[in-house]
């Protein structure tokens, strides 16, 4: 008897052990739960939805007052489904964080345009806002050259390298324009960084074709456009938080 009870003393103390390493592990496991609906944490933290996932309200056409026919809301995401233009928010921003989702076209070209500026002497979003080059790097003729590629400011400043996932799957961007900084991230990976107004910059623009464009970059605050390129392209989870 006196060994059945030694026996028994070795061996309880690994159930329980074990029954603390299995409470440790359902608490390691509860942040990812938390986080597969992070509206409140996204909240708390000042974000806010661009887009409701099925109207186009807030959006309308780069100096219109309506959304052009090309885009319309499918399956939950923001898509160019025809000619029209240029999608533009109906706020403007000036500082801010943008966070989204695009998927492309093979072969498709678009773009992410920011402190775009609505003047009648301007007609293209890119004659004022720098763009988040959105691609097919592997069948576009842009995606061979860095400085056009995906996640580019569009002929300035070239990603770090090409983090884009196959055509037909979700790519997550963010944009960061806090003053005159700026940065383009892309699934996870920083891409690039500048600043606005810089003499680098300045010597950037001079040798781009954006040297014709007095209003290219200049505004302090602006619209966030998706441009419309002649491809299928859908952008979702749209959402912005403003920086001070």
């Amino acid at each position: 008897m006196p060994r059945l009870r030694a026996l028994l003393a070795l061996l309880v103390p690994p159930l329980v052990m074990g029954a603390g390493c299995a409470r440790n592990s359902a608490s390691d496991r509860a942040p990812a739960t938390a986080t597969a609906n992070p509206t409140s944490q996204e909240a708390a933290g000042g974000w806010r939805p661009l887009f409701d996932g099925r109207t186009l309200a807030g959006w309308r056409g780069y100096r219109r007052a309506a959304p052009p026919a090309g885009w319309q809301v499918v399956d939950g995401a923001i898509t160019r489904v025809g000619e029209g233009g240029d999608l533009v928010t109906d706020e403007a921003f000036g500082s801010f964080e943008l966070a989204l989702e695009w998927k492309i076209s093979p072969g498709g070209n678009s773009g992410i345009i920011y402190r775009v500026v609505e003047d009648s002497s301007l007609a293209y979003v890119w004659q004022s806002g720098p763009e988040f080059q959105v691609l097919d790097n592997a069948r576009h003729a842009d995606g061979r050259d860095p400085l056009t590629s995906a996640g580019s400011d569009f002929a300035l400043y070239a990603p770090v390298r090409d983090v884009t996932r196959p055509v037909g799957e979700w790519n997550s961007a963010r944009i960061v324009v806090n003053g005159s900084h700026v940065e383009h991230w892309m699934n996870g990976v920083k891409l690039l960084e500048y600043e606005l107004g810089s003499p680098e910059w300045e010597q950037r623009v001079q040798a781009s074709k954006f040297k014709t464009m007095p209003r290219y970059g200049r505004g302090a605050r602006g619209h966030i456009a998706l441009q419309e390129h002649e491809a299928w392209v859908a952008y979702r989870n749209i959402r912005i938080r403003t920086l001070p």
